[in-house]
């Protein structure tokens, strides 16, 4: 099974949350779910305060192709004033290794 994750990085802008950036991303998330080769999206806080959005994909082609299709078709979207846009880091790489679990 070949896949993709994408790991983009960044800080909120100042005196923001991660609950509201959560918030924020209603409309992305629905966008999300209409993208091809979309699986999962995680968003978690790290202790020094960065936002960890990692998306699990089909491919990197997927990943690549959605990443410029949301920045142009969701450019107004709010969760953008969110996001501290100088520390935004993202890759996306093809997975070598998965492990589910069967629960």
């Amino acid at each position: 099974m070949t896949e993709a994750i994408e790991i983009t990085t960044f800080r909120l802008t100042k005196g923001r949350t991660c609950e509201e950036f959560v918030a924020g991303n209603a409309d992305v998330d629905v966008w999300l779910k209409k993208q091809s080769g979309f699986r999962s999206r995680r968003i978690a806080q790290r202790d020094d305060g960065v936002i960890v959005d990692m998306l699990i994909w089909a491919s990197v082609d997927d990943a690549t192709s959605a990443m410029h299709s949301l920045m142009d078709e969701l450019h107004d979207s709010a969760v953008h004033t969110l996001i501290d846009q100088r520390t935004v880091t993202w890759t996306v790489s093809s997975t070598f290794h998965v492990v589910d679990s069967h629960r």
